[in-house]
């Protein structure tokens, strides 16, 4: 009799494989960087063997909603996604990339551009193939799928941000997203919430993202309103993916403000109707706080607001708004100015439009963590356990199948990558494995940076870059491409 023999094997694990599919008891041999096989095992052999008696085999977690484009080269063990379970990143959201790089103006860096970087040393690829190529060659511990950010091709290509792009400028700006479509970029975001984006109409955006139609592109967008015209944003989002005959995301759906508190269940009927006429999805993040920019427009909004970072006033990091204003003798408004540029935390979510729209079917979870701010918000660090252990074991909004299954199997499909999301013989070894009685998020607002708990072993492309609480060292993501992209 033949013995298999496997480069890693997984003993006893309870299997959740990605598919919403039942939990099985099972082992899982790894040749290389993808499964051979699942099954009984017993009598294999292999260079390393990991016991996972009492824990869950998933398949590694995708965040659908990132801005780890710099993180990717500065911190490239990538610990905050890691020792979540995160084995893949999507990259270039809200319209914000480092490719095709803007530079300062004026020494200054366009917010919020200046989320991924506040000093401009970061953008420095003149070309989504230039971000790819120099990701490709000093590879990070997880695999990223990047967009590319309609915002930064604005502040690269025209002079005056405040109103419509010309046709020219459009021309300039449609052949940007051509060359990061043809690169391997996955799609196109868009930030319209944001000046400057904002100045930009719905037939700016449908033409600055026409070579998504030539290569099966993805439109992923931060709506243009997510408060009292929600309704209207998730109309021209899906009337610019119809336009496109393109697949659209809503990223990190929710309804802003007391006035709109309830509202989700408005918002995600239309969007099931919309599903039936049109690709359409989701996702979200499990907290009522939201973190971006600071803006006074916000305040009204906000219940509490909590300074992230302050370029001329790095000391007020973690603190209060309203501390901070107290702290200088001034009005919030004043202390707005004074602080700029800035980042914040706001309180503006109701928790049950929160709890609908994670238990939505179709709904995927992304973090939309910070990694640059001084003091982030702390779904960096928990959003992943915190859905597994808050809302799926302790509130049991949902089964810890389906919880998984929003994780992993359902972007995978929806942002094709291919061979990603389930556990099956022949995808990629991205495991994560994690006790389900334990797993929950430490990082809270005060205390923002704490690794989550119960998150045993991580594996990208059959390496552990995760064991034991902390990072191997090991390198071994990859740059997933738009697959599509070959066909021209």
């Amino acid at each position: 009799m033949t013995i298999q023999h496997y480069d890693l094997l997984i003993r006893n694990a309870t299997i959740i494989n990605g598919t919403r599919t039942p939990r099985f008891q099972g082992d899982i041999g790894v040749r290389g960087d993808k499964i051979a096989d699942i099954g009984d095992l017993r009598n294999a052999q292999a260079d390393r063997e990991i016991d996972a008696t009492g824990h869950v085999a998933a398949p590694g977690f995708i965040d659908v909603h990132t801005h780890d484009d710099r993180m990717l080269f500065s911190d490239p063990a990538m610990t905050p996604k890691v020792s979540q379970g995160v084995t893949t990143v999507i990259a270039g959201n809200c319209g914000i990339s480092l490719a095709h790089s803007p530079g300062p103006r004026a020494g200054v860096i366009t917010p919020p551009l200046d989320l991924l970087d506040n000093d401009g040393g970061w953008f420095r690829f003149p070309s989504f193939g230039a971000y790819r190529e120099a990701l490709s060659a000093t590879p990070a511990a997880i695999n990223a799928a990047c967009l590319v950010g309609h915002t930064t091709f604005r502040v690269a290509v025209m002079d005056k941000l405040e109103r419509p792009a010309t046709k020219a400028e459009i021309a300039k700006m449609q052949a940007m997203a051509r060359e990061s479509m043809a690169s391997g970029a996955i799609g196109v975001s868009t930030g319209t919430a944001y000046p400057p984006a904002a100045s930009a109409p719905t037939e700016e955006i449908i033409e600055v993202c026409r070579p998504l139609t030539e290569f099966g592109g993805l439109y992923v967008t931060h709506m243009r309103n997510e408060d009292d015209q929600v309704i209207e944003s998730i109309e021209e989002t899906c009337a610019i993916g119809r336009s496109l005959n393109v697949p659209v995301v809503i990223s990190h759906h929710k309804t802003v403000g007391i006035r709109n508190h309830g509202r989700s269940a408005e918002t995600l009927a239309l969007i099931e109707q919309r599903m039936r006429e049109q690709p359409v999805c989701l996702d979200c993040y499990p907290y009522i706080a939201s973190s971006t920019v600071l803006r006074y427009d916000r305040l009204a909004q906000s219940s509490r607001v909590i300074i992230t970072w302050s370029k001329p006033h790095p000391e007020f990091s973690g603190i209060d708004l309203d501390e901070v204003a107290r702290r200088l003798n001034m009005s919030e408004a004043q202390a707005v100015e004074k602080i700029k540029p800035a980042g914040a935390i706001y309180f503006m979510l109701d928790e049950k439009d929160v709890q609908r729209i994670l238990a939505f079917d179709e709904t995927m979870i992304g973090s939309d963590g910070l990694p640059h701010d001084a003091k982030p918000h702390p779904r960096l660090w928990g959003t992943f356990p915190r859905v597994l252990g808050h809302y799926c074991r302790d509130l049991k909004l949902f089964s810890l199948e389906t919880a998984v299954y929003k994780m992993t199997g359902l972007p995978a499909k929806k942002f094709g990558l291919s061979g990603r999301g389930v556990l099956q013989s022949g995808s990629y070894a991205d495991i994560t494995l994690f006790d389900a009685a334990l797993v929950i998020d430490a990082a809270d607002f005060k205390n923002s940076t704490t690794p989550a708990k119960g998150i045993d072993t991580v594996i990208v492309n059959g390496q552990p870059v995760w064991a034991q609480g902390k990072a191997t060292g090991a390198r071994p993501g990859r740059v997933l491409l738009n697959e599509r992209r070959t066909a021209h």
